[in-house]
């Protein structure tokens, strides 16, 4: 067990369903998004593409050996007869009654080379493999009934390697890492309270310069705090929310929390019409530090949410739809990736045994850090439309790269059946 897991509270953690929309910002993913979703393919385990009726052939317009198999629980992997190595697709049709999922494993160890998920009665679908020399079986898992291993096929003579696999993670996998960042977020929590007490204590002052000084450290402690914003559930709409579907804008009651104190600080407010605002953030603030040691998040969610913080940057901090008068988007775009190591540091003890590009993903993540670092000048950060054309697409591809890196690892934590 990791360290970071033996220091976490030993008490129980449940496992609600999946939390719904995470706040305002955080509900809408990208068109990317459907990689890594309930139930998604991940590019690190497969690529499946869309259902169609195909008969057996032995090599199609897309030069590759097609292998028709059969799904059943009467006759799962029936059809795999004549056994090739190399790049390959086997067209799985289902012949039973019943939806199931399927996976391409190594019968010894469990990993899984590919699958295919919501497999309907009656209907074909492809999935597209790389295999060398070691030993396979297809595994079907109907809706409602236990799984079923096909026989066990082996390949000798292969000059190519086996595409990556991976051992399917369990919940109770999860359990460790996810314990362990319920313990380092009530930290946070009360680093968060400790900021937020400072801003508020500068606008009661009056001195409005010294609030302005202190609102970015105090947001950025929140924004560090990404993967469990779907646990803060309402919190996260009064301590983050923006004017996204608030018809009064600006001007609207629902308006609240560091981005209503920052439009008041950047657009000539005066500091008695903030002190309203500000007291309500410090409230919500302790609010959330007091209840977070009762809230659990559900493990299943954790690796998603690796994949969803930047999912989220690029789509809000990097359009700027979060800019309300600071021009600081490129230190929250800074935060998010901390958060995002950070979690990624509890689940490393499962990812560095099933995810072979965990090297390139730190590489990214030390080349995008690089980049922002880059405009941090003692504190004042470049805004987003200073920036040139060149720096700009610099951003947006380093940042898009590691949303595209981060989908392997949504997929790998995803909670599979294995029985």
């Amino acid at each position: 067990m990791p360290e970071a897991a033996r220091e976490a509270d030993p008490g129980s953690i449940s496992a609600p369903p999946s939390p719904g929309p995470v706040g305002r910002r955080r509900a809408v993913l990208l068109a990317g998004g459907a990689l890594v979703a309930a139930g998604a393919v991940g590019a690190v385990l497969l690529a499946a593409g869309g259902s169609g009726g195909s008969a057996h052939r032995e090599t199609a317009a897309d030069g590759l050996p097609h292998t028709t198999v059969e799904i059943a629980a009467a006759g799962c992997g029936r059809g795999w007869t004549r056994p090739e190595p190399g790049r390959q697709v086997f067209d799985l049709r289902n012949t039973s009654s019943s939806a199931a999922e399927v996976f391409l494993t190594d019968p010894r160890t469990g990993a899984v080379y590919g699958e295919v998920e919501g497999l309907a009665p009656g209907t074909e679908r492809p999935l597209r493999v790389t295999l060398g020399n070691g030993s396979y079986a297809f595994k079907c898992l109907p809706d409602d009934a236990d799984a079923v291993t096909g026989p066990t096929v082996r390949l000798t003579g292969a000059k190519v390697r086996s595409g990556p696999a991976a051992v399917p993670v369990s919940q109770q996998d999860l359990i460790p890492p996810t314990l362990a960042y319920q313990k380092w977020i009530q930290a946070r929590t009360v680093e968060l309270v400790q900021r937020t007490d400072a801003l508020r204590d500068a606008v009661d002052r009056g001195d409005l310069a010294a609030a302005r000084a202190a609102w970015l450290p105090a947001h950025l402690v929140y924004e560090r705090m990404g993967a469990a914003y779907g646990t803060f559930g309402d919190a996260d709409d009064e301590i983050n929310g923006t004017t996204a579907a608030l018809s009064g804008g600006v001007r609207d009651k629902g308006f609240t929390g560091f981005h209503r104190v920052e439009y008041g600080l950047w657009h000539g407010e005066s500091a008695s019409g903030l002190r309203g605002p500000t007291d309500q953030l410090a409230q919500a603030v302790r609010a959330l530090r007091d209840s977070w040691p009762t809230q659990r998040m559900d493990p299943a969610d954790v690796g998603l949410r690796a994949h969803e913080i930047l999912e989220n940057t690029v789509q809000f901090e990097l359009t700027g739809r979060t800019d309300y008068g600071s021009g600081t988007n490129l230190a929250t775009a800074r935060a998010n990736l901390d958060g995002t190591r950070t979690l990624l540091g509890f689940l490393r003890p499962l990812l560095k045994t099933r995810d072979t590009g965990l090297a390139g993903l730190d590489s990214w993540l030390d080349r995008t850090q690089n980049i922002l670092d880059g405009f941090d000048h003692d504190g004042r950060w470049t805004p987003l439309h200073r920036l040139t054309l060149a720096e700009r697409e610099k951003v947006d591809a380093n940042l898009g790269e590691l949303v595209e890196r981060l989908a392997d690892v949504a997929a790998l934590t995803d909670v599979r059946r294995t029985s």
